[in-house]
């Protein structure tokens, strides 16, 4: 998975017409480190969409704007339009990111 750089970077990213997860992540959160254990298997799961991470300590202002309280959080965009939000407290499980990519709306 890549990791943005920048804040244009991401503006670029998310604009695109594929959709693309942004997973919300910090080098210090542990259920960070746990969903870095099964998200692998997930993203082979599904290729149709783009994925990237941004770390959340390093980009407070995109934290900020798009609503990322708590981490990890995945947020789904395409065309430069937040579309979906899985929560932190809701992405602790392979089962949990799963069903949230199964009933996202695109």
């Amino acid at each position: 998975m890549k990791t943005v750089q920048t804040v244009e970077e991401f503006n670029q990213i998310i604009s695109e017409d594929k959709e693309t997860i942004m997973i919300f992540t910090a080098g210090w959160c542990p259920d960070c480190r746990r969903l870095e254990m099964f998200i692998g298997d997930i993203m082979a799961e599904h290729t149709d969409k783009a994925w990237y991470e941004v770390d959340r300590d390093q980009f407070p202002e995109l934290a900020e704007k798009y609503d990322v309280m708590g981490i990890p959080s995945l947020l789904l965009f395409k065309k430069g339009e937040k579309l979906a939000h899985l929560h932190s407290a809701h992405a602790k499980t392979p089962e949990q990111v799963r069903e949230y990519l199964e009933t996202l709306p695109v």
